[in-house]
């Protein structure tokens, strides 16, 4: 299951409590345009024609999850996950189905980035899948500064070759398994997928995917998040009047 028409299951780590967003619910259940975060994300994700599932990994215990058992028409499982990013997206990749094998390549996906595009899900398909793993990312446009202790600017930092990492990340099951196992053994944080990968020896392609495939952290990204929504909702609506009149 390599070839490029390949349709791929999605694990989506969602057991995280956002602690920087603030709130009394975890920050993939806060309700933006009328939904929660997380359902925005997944049917964002299930509306992709080659994407097969999604594996959400939750929290121990949590109470908010909807019960999602398809979106889309594509099955959603679960997983339960850990208390680090990397020990929730093991979960998920355990939690995949039967048939999926160790070498099929797999993306994993923010619970919290809504808007990413599917054209952009189609480049990385398109490119990653030949260079053996790949992520989105965005090249940094702003002027890059390094901190001192008492959070004054100390120097200037390049921002040549520098990029934000995005997701979706892509990478064959068992390779992204076991850069995650050794990171974890070797007691090492990682704080994405493609860490791991780096430390593996591996080289990720970077993929450039667009700059509104933000992740929403705190609740200031919620304000601007609402404003996407708002933004989709007329284009889509301005979009179905178009094809209506047929003009």
């Amino acid at each position: 299951m390599t070839s490029i028409e390949t349709a791929c299951w999605c694990v989506v780590p969602a057991a995280g409590s956002g602690r920087r967003f603030g709130g009394d619910i975890p920050k993939q259940y806060v309700e933006i345009g009328g939904k929660p975060l997380l359902a925005w994300t997944l049917e964002r994700l299930a509306a992709h024609p080659r994407i097969a599932g999604i594996v959400v990994v939750l929290a121990a215990g949590d109470s908010h999850w909807p019960g999602f058992q398809s979106c889309r028409g594509k099955p959603v499982l679960t997983a339960i996950g850990g208390s680090e990013r990397a020990d929730s997206v093991l979960a998920g990749l355990h939690a995949l189905p039967a048939g999926i094998g160790a070498r099929d390549f797999i993306l994993v996906h923010d619970a919290a980035r809504p808007f990413v595009r599917h054209a952009d899900i189609d480049l990385l398909f398109e490119r990653g899948m030949p260079a053996g793993g790949a992520l989105l990312a965005a090249p940094l446009s702003d002027t890059l500064k390094r901190a001192d202790v008492h959070g004054r600017s100390e120097a200037t930092e390049s921002r040549e070759a520098r990029w934000r990492a995005l997701t979706p990340q892509m990478f064959r099951r068992v390779d992204l398994i076991d850069a995650l196992v050794s990171a974890r053994d070797a007691g090492i944080v990682v704080t994405d997928e493609a860490m791991a990968m780096e430390r593996a020896g591996f080289r990720p392609l970077l993929v450039e995917g667009s700059e509104d495939n933000i992740k929403i952290t705190t609740a200031a990204d919620r304000v601007f998040a609402e404003y996407l929504f708002e933004r989709e909702s007329e284009r889509t609506s301005r979009e179905h009047a178009k094809s209506k009149t047929g003009n």
